[in-house]
């Protein structure tokens, strides 16, 4: 019997060269979206139309309303035109809106600017294009380096926010957004390496829908992003209340990020690397319970407030290193990039309705609403998720 072939477990340069800009790009886009959640719901106070909480509501999840609607245009437009220019279109359009969003002075053009963000939707075409470049045995590797770009950005913007705010205030920021994105056109034209135009094969979505261990992992994405949108409608004004300016609340979210970065290491590790990926993605989901429970019913001060985000982020950084490594593993035979783009439209759907209906809550009922309801959300998911099946070792 003839042993099976040797394959290199290190990437080559230009699949490296390619994963990184690629992943930066990602990461990115999800910066635009996470910079303006720790402070948005405080500054939106200070606008026309922002004492109206489901407004706020509706200008965060504005971004993920358009971008779940074209998220599988643009993964056809790439196939059709190539990659690297459906990308460096996405990103434009992506810039236009950050930067109608800078000039705007009350919360309607916000919203109209949040709109247009959400149009640059090119993560399916960016994952596609990954896919492009990597060999099938770097793929899932390729995925989770995604998956760390986007709680790294997460954790620069939660931390660095305030402080950005504080120096140039939301118009600012959108505008800062805005530049970095076009930047990020020219790191696709003249970084991302160049790949054959891909020959389009119709992506069979029903194949992809059908996948019961896919399904657990898009409605998780949608509940994750569901609550974590509405969770920001809350946690900024709480942190006001008990005395924190929004300037300082970096105080807060640079000790909670780092710490839960520095802990989330073994569970990855674990979860990757000694087949325990079904326990910690179940541990990861508590903990993210927990926090939200806690939110809703413990005594609000500026420290209890830090304990209960540590445990909650603790949760939400492994899930989102994790998940879409797991999305890659999990898609059927060749539908890497099908699963991708229902996974990314259905963490946009959670994006939208948790800016929404956290802001329909928060206005209708009170805040500690917002965090019962996406513990229910969580509960369920928790539920949904303690029946998968155990997923092979990495």
């Amino acid at each position: 019997m003839s042993n099976p072939p040797i394959t290199s477990s290190r990437m080559s340069a230009p699949e490296l060269r390619a994963t990184v800009s690629l992943a930066g790009i990602f990461a990115l886009r999800m910066l635009g979206l996470f910079m303006i959640m720790p402070v948005f719901s405080v500054y939106a106070k200070t606008i026309p139309g922002g004492d109206n909480v489901l407004l706020v509501g509706i200008a965060l999840g504005a971004y993920g309303v358009t971008q779940s609607l074209l998220y599988i245009f643009y993964g056809w437009a790439s196939d059709k035109l190539g990659r690297k220019p459906v990308i460096a279109t996405g990103l434009v359009i992506f810039a236009l809106g950050s930067f109608v969003a800078a000039m705007a002075h009350d919360m309607t053009w916000i919203i109209v600017g949040r709109v247009i963000q959400g149009m640059g939707a090119v993560s399916s075409a960016v994952i596609a294009c990954i896919a492009d470049l990597t060999a099938d045995e770097h793929r899932t590797k390729a995925m989770a380096m995604v998956g760390g770009s986007i709680g790294i950005s997460f954790a620069i913007a939660i931390v660095g926010a305030p402080i950005v705010y504080q120096w140039i205030g939301m118009n600012g920021l959108f505008a800062l957004v805005g530049v970095l994105s076009l930047l990020a056109v020219g790191v696709v034209l003249w970084v991302v390496p160049h790949a054959p135009k891909p020959v389009h094969v119709r992506a069979p979505f029903a194949e992809v829908l059908q996948n019961v261990e896919l399904l657990r992992l898009n409605f998780g994405v949608l509940v994750l992003h569901a609550t974590q949108t509405a969770l920001f409608l809350v946690v900024p004004r709480i942190l006001v209340a008990e005395g924190l300016p929004v300037a300082s609340h970096w105080e807060v979210y640079l000790p909670v990020m780092g710490l839960s970065f520095v802990m989330m290491v073994p569970a990855i590790i674990a979860a990757e690397k000694r087949g325990k990926m079904k326990p910690v993605l179940c541990g990861a989901i508590g903990l993210i319970l927990i926090g939200q429970l806690l939110l809703g019913t413990a005594p609000h001060t500026i420290l209890s407030v830090a304990a209960i985000l540590f445990v909650y982020f603790l949760g939400f950084n492994i899930l989102e290193a994790s998940q879409p490594s797991l999305v890659s593993k999990l898609a059927p035979g060749a539908r890497k990039g099908a699963a991708a783009g229902v996974y990314n439209t259905t963490q946009s759907i959670g994006l939208a309705l948790g800016g929404i209906v956290g802001g329909w809550l928060m206005r209708s009922v009170g805040q500690n609403a917002v965090f019962f309801a996406c513990s229910g959300l969580v509960l369920g998911w928790l539920i949904i998720a303690a029946n998968m099946k155990p997923v092979r070792k990495a």
